[in-house]
């Protein structure tokens, strides 16, 4: 029997590949010698409580101060947060991101009184603080945000008081993060010739890709076996997320936890129902999707641990991670090379952390620090870590510009943009690979690949949507939200979403129990209606050239200088309509006629 595979430890990966950590402090003693002086900030910050009406003057040094500190707590935030990633296991690291989020927590009840005093202000009162200090109309934008909240905003006292809560309401994220990264672990997936292979939140999907079907499955029911030991205590830390979301919400007097989300970020709730409604419409697609990959499996039943692999055998590679970058770099050449130069920057500065080891937080992300950005991998070598490698570069690029053109408290890009240029980059890297490829059985493995990201991308993050939408609704209506509820009402989705010709397995309704997006807020049909702007701005990219790439990089470059839906028309697409939605599936059917042909031949 073969060796089991051993994960590396944190001190066994080389330094190349290992984000460039000391690019933000050279050390923990720099990191707590500027918590010591945000914790003076934030004192300085205070004194300013009954004062930000009194006159411009006032109002700009108040708006001044608040800039630099947040950048202070940015940096002291990215720091332990990517420190504590590093390796989850290390207590010295929780506790100084659990210092970081203390000093957060301060941060935001010492400057509470900011809303209801700016907010105080009339409009004719702040129009002649403009005009009397020039220095305001940098914060124009900023000030207006916190304005247009007036219908949510509570008296002084009551918004300290939800600010202190904020460690509270933090605490299920926070659990659920030690609970599932640091604490669970899963018994060995074994392969067909009985070797054992290591399983984690991070080698899951790597396995459910392999040609391996006892692989598959092994590593199907041992992951979900394991959630369904610990079903009860999952359910019951997403439920105090639920609750926690419901609490704010109905303290700051929104119909419900989705209004109060969206409204954070100014997007209209009618924007996430349309997506529901369009995935709807558009659902037999998915349903045909499955046919084919039943049929192409050459299986009598077609289960959920059969959804990965690819369709096309034989024309999977393992990827080397330099392979990896250089394919991307290409791929990216319609976006010019200014932009390029800036993927090489990151590339060549350790911007990223390649590979899993002992502890380290599972999945991958990108973390927009003002030095430059930081980007987690958790680097395997399939096709799949290589787009993973483009999304967050995207995501990279995105944070790059918005840093570089706006002002600190204009940069920060709301959440509903944030998948678009993460999953632009996807689409352009697709479309070369394509276009490099005359061998049909190549091309087919490709579009299976592509395929596969409008299944994970629009389809599966919708159905996540649809169910948080569901528990945040049961929880209004006063319906306790057990483990066998959220199972029960997970399956029914499975049901709706993939149809008659997969077997509903058991195993699947413990799924909803390694979602991390659900301690999110409302984030994941971000990634459905990002992706679907996406596409449409990659088409734009790829049909005219330098005109959109102009209006593209003024996307990326914009934070959150205009409201989200304005920012994605000035790139050419208006996310207001479910009209991109409609066409981002239009394309997934053509792609499921071409692939029919090809495999077909």
């Amino acid at each position: 029997m073969a060796e089991t595979k051993k994960i590396p430890e944190r001190s066994e990966i080389a330094e190349k590949d290992r984000w460039a950590i000391e690019d933000l402090y050279p050390s923990d003693e720099a990191w707590t010698k500027d918590l010591e002086k945000l914790k003076a900030e934030t004192a300085a910050l205070a004194s300013f409580a009954g004062k930000l009406g009194q006159d411009a003057k006032t109002l700009l040094a108040y708006a001044q101060k608040l800039e630099a500190a947040g950048v202070l707590l940015s940096n002291i935030y990215n720091y332990s947060s990517r420190r504590n990633d590093e390796d989850t296991r290390v207590s010295k690291y929780q506790e100084m991101n659990g210092m970081a989020m203390s000093a957060y927590v301060a941060f935001t009840s010492a400057t509470s009184f900011e809303t209801p005093e700016i907010m105080a202000i009339s409009d004719a009162e702040m129009e002649r603080f403009y005009a009397e200090e020039p220095g305001l109309e940098r914060y124009r934008r900023f000030i207006f945000n916190i304005r247009r909240h007036a219908a949510h905003v509570l008296t002084p006292s009551e918004e300290k008081l939800l600010a202190m809560a904020g460690e509270m309401m933090q605490a299920p994220d926070d659990i659920y993060s030690k609970f599932a990264d640091a604490d669970l672990t899963f018994p060995d997936a074994v392969d067909k010739d009985g070797n054992k292979h290591p399983l984690s939140q991070g080698t899951y999907i790597s396995y459910m890709e392999s040609n391996d079907r006892l692989l598959r499955k092994s590593a199907f029911e041992n992951t979900y076996n394991t959630w369904a030991a610990n079903k009860n205590t999952v359910a019951s830390i997403l439920n105090a997320q639920v609750k926690s979301l419901q609490f704010n919400a109905d303290a700051r007097k929104y119909s419900s936890s989705l209004e109060a989300a969206l409204d954070n970020t100014n997007v209209p709730v009618s924007v996430y129902h349309n997506l529901i409604e369009a995935v709807h419409q558009n659902v037999d697609k998915l349903h045909r999707y499955i046919r084919l990959r039943k049929k192409l499996l050459g299986v009598d039943e077609l289960h959920f641990y059969d959804l990965y692999t690819p369709l096309v055998s034989g024309a999977d590679t393992k990827i080397p991670f330099e392979q990896a970058k250089q394919t991307v770099y290409e791929s990216l050449a319609p976006m010019g090379e200014e932009y390029r130069s800036i993927l090489k920057e990151g590339f060549d500065h350790r911007w990223i952390d390649v590979y899993q080891n002992v502890g380290k937080r599972s999945g991958a992300y990108s973390a927009g620090a003002r030095v430059h950005p930081y980007v987690l991998l958790n680097y395997t070598g399939t096709l799949d870590s290589q787009f993973t490698l483009a999304h967050e570069m995207g995501h990279a690029l995105h944070s790059w510009h918005s840093n570089k053109y706006q002002n600190p408290v204009d940069a920060d890009y709301v959440i509903f943009v944030a998948e678009v240029a993460s999953t632009c980059n996807e689409a352009l890297l697709m479309e070369h690979l394509l276009s490099k490829t005359t061998d049909k059985k190549e091309r087919a493995y490709l579009i299976n690949h592509f395929l596969e990201q409008f299944r994970g991308t629009i389809y599966r993050q919708t159905m996540f949507a649809e169910f948080e939408l569901l528990l945040g609704k049961l929880n209004q209506e006063g319906v306790a939200l057990t483990a066998d509820r959220m199972c029960e009402e997970y399956k029914k989705l499975n049901k709706l979403y993939f149809g008659d010709d997969i077997v509903l397995d058991d195993e699947i309704a413990y799924e909803w129990e390694r979602i991390p997006h659900f301690f999110y807020n409302y984030y994941v049909f971000q990634y459905a209606t990002g992706y679907s702007a996406a596409i449409a701005l990659s088409r734009r990219i790829l049909r005219e050239g330098a005109p959109a790439v102009k209006d593209y990089i003024g996307f990326l470059s914009g934070g959150c200088s205009k409201d989200p839906i304005d920012l994605l028309k000035g790139a050419g697409v208006d996310m207001s309509s479910p009209e991109p939605v409609n066409q981002a599936l239009a394309l997934f059917g053509e792609l499921l006629d071409e692939m029919e042909e090809l495999v077909g031949e």
